[in-house]
């Protein structure tokens, strides 16, 4: 027996204990040559499987377990009728549309009778022999004859022999085949812990509590096929129907059916390719006239090269739906722009798909399309984060119809916090261990080499093993399903005959049971409609800034604004896109960008990669004359100019291949493919091998030809695309022109849209303080729901700031306000009527002190819990018998009700009562190096990026600004609970200066803030 027809991976929930990858690769090993994934209600798993068997050099058959009276079934794909017939079945049973089993019968799918929780044989195991013949008979009529398989499985447990005979007995009476399987549902014997533990998951018990729910041995994984001959030797015929079915069933997803529709005409008829091509065509010219002016011969050749090979390769209708998709958004007055490495085309600007000139820029083409590259182009387009982008996705799900359009999966997979905690469960240890393993910041495994379990459980601990292994064993395994953030994808017919579709979380979409990866190795095409917060934020600012008279043309933004550079100098980046980290500001000071370009180059070295590969330094040193420029090689210096002679992009290195080696496009193109593997891989020998021997019949120096590879494999692990770059360059070069001449609108557009970025609200209230933005505190008077500008210095926070409060009862209270003002606080209360929870929340926010009465927040705390009469006749309240609160107090209450607050900050108070003498962060800045230094501050990001090799960064913030903690790797872990968990800390030190005249404290010594009081901390940013 050569295949294994029943396997469940971990893409059954709770069901398998193993990937899809692993169940091949071991599948593999032990020498079967199929395997069939029936993962529960659908083919989640069946995609990666399908992949890993290419790889394998095994086949995948595709199946699903599927509910038949009340009992899960085993059925499998026999044809791609059947795999399309099974997918439409899951989709409306999953979509809740009435099932019908009729559909199913017609010789495409085949089934087993299943596990001991199947149809038939869960009857047998209580002796019930005529209820399981009844089941059978039922599988016969649904499916028919020919189609039904007796499944026989032998796991070594008493009763084996008893429910095998009844079994052959069935078979033998209903003239149906044997069919021999181990039903596994883990790769290996070792796996059979994991798969204990997901039992307890899914029946909400303790390891103690399981009992009988438990697997009674460790014999369903994956068995070779002597090992099955050796457990079937008596049921020849079980093994040999094995065989059979081997060759019955031809489907795999090689052959899936899958096609992008056709781009429509004015009456909705699908074009004809040519005709879609001369479509592109003629919009592509009208946009180059839009965009150009009268455009440049060179211009108009680059899109007719474009547009030859998007014809050649088949994607006109894929622009044009794009593009169909863009101008919708713009037609709501909606921002976006596509991104990625769609802004190299010329023809992606044209249509307004992109707003990098390729041209003007020299991208390079090959990098978003090529000959030899068949599969289908990749745009992401950045819109709006919230209402704005949804309506654009609900056009798309309105065109192409709730089955022709879904959204891709987001395989939620289980990361440290909840695999510690759930394995923590199921081994019975209290809720309290896992609370503690996240504050210890135990959950970024990028920069710990490993968990330290030997610090939340004693070694000796009976269960620590267990804990340990279990942790190891579901990390990355699936968790649940998602939605991907904006992927959607489209298909020419119904798509829940080529993926099952699920309803999403959201109200009016549905989702696919495969995520992005998946959908695009079956060349299933994609289109990214992007959330972005900063864009959503721009928008409103913008629109704010017309609503007081000074409107804004992001297009006609200056891109030489020296106020902007002024403020990327200084590092004043504070809320802006892609430029406010710490990192990002220390390179600010250093890099001091002059002009656009350098903005793309500032978002594209800050990262990773460039770090790790060692292109960040040499740049900054050539930037500053610290080394000479070498573009390694004369020809280079038209591609290298730009950035020094570093290679900082994906762009540069095609270039560079195509000039010294004569690399035509397409083999440009296999160069950067092959580089996106590890330098050892075969294939990225090859091409390199190709590229030496193309230098060496130019006659390029060996010196050179060593720089050119050294140059390509740096950028092969690190690589960067230029035109990403540029793209969102743009945004941050636009943000930071807002933050300098609109900084109200900034604020109270950044306020409206958080979460997001790199600092809590609070501490971009405290940044517009320092820039002389005043904020007024949430009021039922005069706040509206979002935060709004009053006058250029002056922003008013909102009532959405305030936790709890439904948009209902605002809404009410805005329609009270507008038809007469307010008189007294019964007033409010009788016409807006908010509930008990609402009226305290509104009261310890201040939301009522600019009522009529005056209150102070106390006193209308103690107000709204007094019943108010609701007759003509009003009622005198006792009034002032309470004590304001204390600034102290206000601050509380409003981070408790707010997350924010437009008082003091915290640290202004407390200078005020304690004794100690810290250096703020302004104080800071005048230190010499090696000073040594106390500071103290509210934390609002800790950091330990991979490549910091263990080391700690924090930022403190005070009144004046925030300082920078670099606390190394054997302090931290010394000190790891107290700068993990307290909002207040106090550090000790000395002063650090680097390049830029940037001041940092090399910390000593930490411990908690003497004296501050916990409630003052705000939410911090912590290890993203």
């Amino acid at each position: 027996m050569m295949a294994e027809f029943h396997a469940r991976s971990a893409f059954s929930f709770l069901r398998g204990a193993s990937s899809p990858e692993q169940m091949v690769q071991q599948a593999a090993a032990l020498g079967l040559r199929t395997l069939a994934i029936t993962d529960h209600d659908g083919f989640y798993g069946s995609a990666r499987a399908h992949h890993a068997a290419r790889e394998g050099g095994i086949r995948a058959v595709v199946g699903a377990t599927i509910p038949f009276d009340g009992a899960p079934l085993p059925v499998l794909c026999a044809t791609r009728e059947g795999y399309r017939r099974l997918s439409r079945w899951l989709s409306n049973q999953h979509l809740g549309v009435e099932v019908e089993h009729g559909p199913l019968n017609h010789g495409d799918l085949v089934v087993l009778t299943g596990d001991r929780e199947g149809p038939v044989m869960r009857h047998l195991l209580r002796d019930d022999r005529a209820a399981a013949l009844r089941a059978a008979e039922g599988l016969v009529a649904m499916f028919g004859r020919n189609q039904v398989y007796v499944e026989i499985l032998r796991h070594g447990l008493r009763d084996d022999g008893r429910l095998v005979r009844h079994l052959i007995d069935l078979a033998a009476h209903l003239k149906l085949p044997l069919l021999a399987c181990n039903a596994p549902v883990h790769a290996t014997r070792a796996d059979r812990l994991l798969a204990d533990a997901f039992t307890c998951l899914r029946h909400h018990v303790s390891l103690d509590q399981a009992g009988s729910r438990l697997a009674p041995n460790g014999e369903r994984h994956l068995k070779s096929p002597k090992e099955m001959a050796r457990v079937f030797a008596d049921l020849p015929q079980a093994l040999d129907q094995a065989r059979r079915l081997e060759e019955r069933l031809e489907f795999t997803l090689e052959n899936l059916g899958y096609r992008f529709p056709d781009f429509p005409d004015a009456a909705g008829r699908p074009m004809a390719m040519a005709e879609q091509t001369a479509l592109l065509r003629q919009r592509s010219l009208e946009g180059a006239e839009e965009r150009y002016g009268k455009p440049r011969r060179e211009v108009l050749k680059q899109i007719e090269k474009e547009i030859g090979l998007i014809d050649r390769l088949g994607f006109s209708g894929y622009f044009l739906i794009v593009q169909d998709l863009v101008r919708f958004a713009r037609s709501q007055g909606t921002l976006c722009q596509g991104r990625g490495s769609a802004a190299n085309s010329v023809v992606c600007f044209v249509l307004g798909i992109t707003h990098v000139d390729a041209f003007g820029q020299r991208l390079v083409f090959e990098r978003f399309l090529s000959e030899n590259q068949r599969k289908w182009p990749d745009i992401d387009i950045d819109f709006p984060s919230g209402e704005r982008r949804e309506a654009v996705i609900q056009y798309g799900f309105q065109k192409y119809g709730a089955r022709g359009a879904a959204m891709t999966a987001n395989v939620i997979t289980y990361r440290p916090r909840s695999a510690f905690r759930e394995m923590s469960k199921v081994l019975g240890f209290p809720p309290g261990l896992a609370d503690r393993f996240s504050s210890l910041g135990h959950h970024h495994p990028d920069h710990d080499e490993g968990v330290p379990f030997g610090s939340l459980v004693p070694p000796s601990h009976p269960r620590a093993n267990a804990l340990e292994r279990l942790y190891q064993s579901v990390l990355g395994l699936p968790r649940h399903l998602g939605q991907h953030s904006g992927g959607i994808i489209i298909c020419d017919r119904g798509l829940d005959e080529v993926v099952p579709i699920e309803p999403a979380t959201m109200p009016g979409r549905t989702v696919v049971q495969w995520d992005k990866d998946d959908c695009e190795d079956l060349g299933i095409v994609k289109i990214d409609l992007l959330g972005l917060g900063m864009l959503a934020a721009m928008q409103d600012a913008y629109e704010i800034c017309a609503r007081r008279g000074t409107p804004v043309d992001p297009a006609r933004i200056p891109l030489d604004d020296p106020a902007v550079y002024a403020m990327l100098h200084r590092a004043d980046t504070v809320g802006t896109f892609q430029v406010e980290s710490r990192a990002q500001m220390s390179t600010l000071r250093i890099l001091k960008p002059n002009h656009f370009y350098e903005v793309a180059i500032q978002v594209a070295i800050v990262r990773p990669g460039p770090i790790v590969g060692d292109l960040l330094h040499p740049y900054l040193r050539r930037r500053h004359g610290l080394e000479p420029v070498d573009c390694i090689h004369p020809d280079f210096e038209p591609v290298l100019a730009r950035t020094l002679g570093v290679p900082l992009f994906q762009e540069q290195v095609l270039k560079m291949a195509m000039i010294l080696a004569d690399f035509t496009g397409a083999e440009a193109d296999e160069l950067r493919r092959a580089m996106a593997f590890n330098r050892t891989d075969e294939r990225m020998r090859k091409v390199t091998a190709r590229l030496r021997e193309r230098m060496e019949e130019r006659g390029v120096e060996a010196e050179v030809q060593e720089k050119v590879v050294r140059s390509i494999g740096n950028f092969a692990l690190y690589g960067f695309p230029e035109s990403h770059a540029l793209a969102f360059g743009a945004i941050a070069y636009q943000s930071c022109w807002l933050k300098v001449h609109h900084p109200a609108a900034f604020y109270a557009s950044l306020i409206n849209h958080q979460p997001m970025g790199f600092y809590s609200a609070h501490s971009l209230l405290q940044d517009a303080r320092r820039h002389g933005i005043r904020a007024l505190p949430v009021s039922c008077v005069g706040s509206g729901w979002e935060t709004e500008v009053v006058d250029e210095q002056t922003i008013r926070l909102g009532l959405h700031r305030v936790k709890g409060l439904s948009k209902e009862t605002a809404g009410r209270l805005f329609a009270m306000r507008a038809a007469r003002d307010f008189e007294s606080l019964d007033d409010f209360l009788m016409r807006v009527a908010p509930d008990v929870r609402e009226r305290r929340l509104l009261a310890k926010a201040g939301a009522l002190n600019d009522l009529p009465e005056g209150m102070h927040r106390r006193e209308a705390m103690w107000q709204v819990e007094l019943p108010f009469m609701r007759d003509l006749l009003p009622v005198e309240r006792e009034r002032g018998a309470l004590p304001a609160m204390s600034m102290a107090e206000r601050l509380t209450a409003d981070l408790a009700t707010q997350g924010l607050s437009s008082g003091p900050h915290p640290m202004k108070l407390w200078r005020k009562g304690s004794t100690m003498k810290l250096v703020d962060a302004q104080g800071l800045q005048g230190l010499p190096h090696g000073m040594a230094v106390e500071v103290g501050g509210l934390v609002i990001c800790r950091q330990r990026p991979g490549t910091a090799k263990g080391h700690c960064f924090i930022s403190l913030e005070d009144e004046t600004g925030i300082s920078n903690l670099f606390v190394p790797r054997k302090t931290f872990e010394e000190l790891r609970l107290t700068i993990v968990s307290e909002p207040f800390l106090w550090a000790s030190g000395r002063v650090q200066i680097s390049e830029g005249e940037q001041r940092t404290v090399y910390v000593t010594q930490v411990r908690p803030l003497p004296g501050a009081d916990a409630r003052l901390g705000a939410k911090s940013h912590d290890f993203h």
